[in-house]
Formats: C-alpha cells, structure tokens, sequence
C-alpha cells in the first residue's frame, strides 16, 4: 500500500514538472501565459492518456510478448486517436474559452502539429522509462547475485564438520538410559532437523511434506520446553499433492511465536498454527496470545522476520501477501502464496 502511494505520488510530481516546464519553454511572444497554461495542459492529458496506455497494456501485453505487428498498429491507433480529438478541443478552447471568433480552422493542420508533438513526447517519455527500468533490473539481479554469493558463502560456513557432529549426537543417544523414551526422541527429532537443515535445503524448491516435517519436529521439542499453561496446535489439512516451497520459508514465524507467547494465569494462552491449500494457493496461519505490555511486531521485526520478508520478495514477487494483525492479547500472522 506504501509502495502503491509513493509510485502515485512520483507520477504526478513528474507530470507536474513536465507541465511547467512544457508552459514556460514552448510560449512563444505572441502567446500570453493564461493561453500556453491551457494548450500545454490539453497536451498533458492527450500525453499522459497515451503513455498509460502503453505502459499498462501495450508493452507488457504485445511488445514484451513480441506481438511487434499489434504493439506498433495499437500505438499509432492510440496517437491518431488522440490527435483527432485534439482537432474539437482546440477549436472549443479558441472559441470558447478564449473568446476568440471568426477564426479558421485548418483541420489538417492541427491535426499534423498534433500528431507529431504527440508522438515524439510519448516516445521520449516512454524511451526515458524503458532506460531507467533497464538500469534498475540490472541494479536489482547484481543485488541479487551478490545475496545469492553471500548466502552459498554463509551456507557453507555454516557446514562445521558435521560428520563430528552428528557422531557426537549419536554418542550422547547411546549415553540416554533406554529407558528415558522421551530424551532419546528428541535427540532423533533434533537430529533429523540438523540433517534436513545442512542436506536438503540447499535448493530453491522442496517438497511441502518434508518441511512439514522439519516444522512437527520443531513444535514437538518446543511442547516439551513450554508448560501446560500453553495449549499448542497444528492442523495442515492433511494437504496432498506434489506442492513445493521454499525451504525453511515458515519457520521463523513458528520460532517467533512460541519465543513471545504469553505465560499469563487467568485466562487461555495459546499457539495456532493453521496450513491449506485452496483455489491454487497456500495459506499459512498463525496465532498465538501475547503479553500486553509487549509490542511483538517491534521486537519481531528484527533479523528473522526481515530475512524471510526479503526471501519473499525474491522468490515470490507478486506472487504472496503477508498480513501482521497485533491486538493487546493477540499475534497473528497471515501468509499467502498464490499459484503454489
């Protein structure tokens, strides 16, 4: 919603700066300032109306699709169209406005000046957007190259010899009286994320079943940390398919609520955790109570939160809505991917 405001507000400063500097650059002498202020504004809206036109519709739906035929018919309709036009709204304004009568019209004239003004401002505008995309994109992928490099760097320092590591977890189970069922599960538990985290995140996609795995194991060793004051629940919706996701996608958001869940007497505390697929799309809920005097937006919005935002917008541009809804006693957090 930010976003959308700030890119409004950037076009009409630019059309407000491209309308005074089309004032005060193209009055002639014989011209006074009440008349050009008019002209220039009539050419304003005939502009603007043609380079919407192509950026909303003709680049992205025939020229970026290579349908060159249909792209160069459509805008030379689009210029001709608006030129037309011009031919009543000019002599209206003559007329009309500025009082002007028994004047003689030359149709082809007016229409050939407006024609040409028309067209070389659309494509100098559109030329000069199409520029500052290009450099952006490029800014954006080299941004992203060097995340990617940084990320694979991280990932492989991350690797301290795990074969150490799990031989050593596998020395500390052997050490757990047999029967001490619970601690030896949630060494097999924690190991098993261990091993999912080092050797099978290291892709773009996977599949939902396995990370919903990792997230079951999560919630179990976490269950037996917290006390009963927390009632703690997780429904996937017995999803099936061959669905896929980012890897460790929703985690961060799981670890965020059982770190601030609220441990108040009196009342309910709990964690709702809540995944189903419907119409194409991945919706992942998630609930739980807070204390009052605490602000979980403001302290969640650290690293974590901000590393999945950020994956979000590199894996999913368009493509997912991220809701945060903080009441006094209440967290929640609505993700959705579309066309997953």
């Amino acid at each position: 919603m930010i976003l959308r405001r700030n890119t409004i507000i950037y076009h009409l400063l630019f059309w407000l700066l491209a309308y005074i500097f089309w004032v005060f650059v193209f009055r002639n002498n014989t011209l006074v300032l009440t008349r050009a202020i008019t002209i220039q504004f009539c050419y304003l809206i005939f502009i603007a109306a043609n380079y919407y036109f192509n950026t909303l519709y003709n680049i992205p739906y025939l020229l970026n699709k290579k349908q060159y035929v249909k792209f160069g018919v459509l805008f030379i309709l689009a210029i001709t169209l608006t030129a037309i036009i011009r031919i009543p709204v000019s002599m209206a304004v003559t007329i009309y406005l500025f009082k002007v009568s028994g004047t003689h019209f030359d149709y082809l004239s007016i229409f050939n000046n407006s024609f040409v003004n028309i067209l070389f401002w659309v494509v100098f505008i559109l030329a000069g957007k199409m520029i500052a995309d290009k450099i952006s994109s490029e800014i954006y992928i080299e941004k992203i190259e060097k995340e990617k490099a940084t990320n694979e760097l991280n990932f492989l320092r991350a690797q301290f010899n795990p074969h150490f590591l799990f031989n050593s977890i596998n020395s500390i189970y052997g050490h757990i009286d047999k029967t001490n069922k619970p601690a030896r599960e949630m060494l097999l538990k924690f190991s098993e994320m261990l091993r999912y985290q080092l050797y099978e995140c290291n892709v773009e996609q996977i599949e939902l079943d396995r990370e919903l795995n990792y997230i079951k194991n999560y919630i179990d060793l976490q269950k037996s940390r917290i006390d009963d004051r927390i009632r703690v629940s997780f429904c996937d919706d017995k999803i099936s398919g061959n669905l896929k996701i980012a890897p460790l996608l929703l985690i961060t958001f799981i670890e965020n609520a059982f770190k601030y869940v609220g441990f108040n007497d009196g009342r309910d505390n709990f964690i709702d955790i809540k995944l189903n697929h419907q119409n194409g799309h991945l919706v992942f809920k998630i609930l739980n109570t807070k204390d009052v005097y605490i602000n979980q937006a403001e302290k969640a919005s650290g690293l974590g939160i901000t590393n999945v935002q950020r994956r979000l917008e590199l894996l999913y541009p368009d493509k997912h809505e991220l809701k945060i809804d903080e009441r006094d006693e209440s967290y929640e957090i609505t993700l959705t991917l579309f066309d997953v």
